[in-house]
């Protein structure tokens, strides 16, 4: 399975917005975001989502750049901020199947999942970015069994969104 880790663009803070939505820098970022994807010919069979208002914005804008249904995007709760890795590839073991899934979530969680397929035992620091995308390919969704493919920031998401 190809896992795509995305955190979610530049949110309001909770006293300007307490549903922390993306702000016009975050919704852009992930628009070029989405954009850079198509151009690598990326294709998802699952998207996954927090249910926070800015993972669910995040998904729906790269799944319009995908020509992903918006109403198949899968929400769950195991994609909280603080949820263990282990819910999050518990969830995904749902969907062996699928060959390609992106993940858009947030902060400390998409680190520990990247961190659980790529190592066992050993906690693998990975820097997020908003709006960057992490793939790993994994075969079994079981700690240390991931590949890292490549990383890629937001500013080389825009060049290549251009």
């Amino acid at each position: 399975m190809e896992i795509y880790l995305m955190q979610h663009g530049q949110a309001f803070s909770e006293e300007a917005d307490p549903e922390r939505s993306l702000t016009p820098e975050g919704e852009c970022q992930i628009d070029k975001s989405g954009r850079a994807l198509r151009k690598m010919g990326v294709v998802f069979d699952l998207i996954v989502t927090s249910p926070k208002k800015r993972a669910r914005q995040t998904s729906e804008i790269v799944a319009k750049h995908l020509s992903y249904p918006a109403d198949d995007i899968k929400i769950t709760e195991a994609l909280q901020p603080k949820s263990a890795a282990h819910d999050a590839t518990a969830f995904l073991k749902a969907y062996e199947g699928k060959k390609s899934v992106l993940v858009a979530g947030h902060l400390p969680s998409l680190g520990e999942i990247a961190s659980a397929l790529l190592a066992e035992g050993v906690s693998v620091p990975i820097h997020f970015e908003m709006g960057g995308v992490c793939r790993i390919d994994a075969d079994l969704l079981q700690a240390g069994s991931g590949e890292l493919i490549w990383y890629l920031v937001p500013d080389q998401l825009n060049l290549m969104a251009r």
